[in-house]
């Protein structure tokens, strides 16, 4: 993940992260259009972790993909997983995540195309 000190102007307090620092916080990004995503980052257990959310619908691709470049580097593979059925959790109903594991990269096969 990228030093996060670089987004201190949209960071906010929270009382889960007080003010975090250069690897975690939350932070309130302005959209282009229609409000703020509400981010939270954090860099614990092997796993970089970034979730987005907005008020009353999910953050859109362009979202993800923005708040994607704003907090990883771009040479860092990051996803988004779907867990098995059992394992699912919603806390809030338009909220993602991107996960990166600091441990290994994980690429796509070579022939996928995006």
């Amino acid at each position: 993940m990228k030093n996060l000190s670089y987004l201190d102007e949209y960071r906010i307090e929270v009382p889960t992260y007080p003010l975090g620092d250069e690897t975690c916080g939350a932070f309130m990004i302005p959209r282009k259009r229609n409000g703020a995503l509400a981010v939270i980052a954090s860099s614990e257990g092997g796993w970089d972790h970034v979730s987005v959310s907005l008020a009353t619908q999910c953050p859109t691709w362009e979202d993800m993909c923005r708040v994607k470049e704003m907090f990883f580097e771009d040479h860092e593979t990051v996803i988004q997983f779907h867990p098995k059925t059992s394992k699912y959790v919603n806390n809030h109903p338009f909220c993602l995540h991107l996960w990166r594991n600091q441990s290994q990269e994980h690429e796509l096969p070579p022939d996928y195309m995006i």
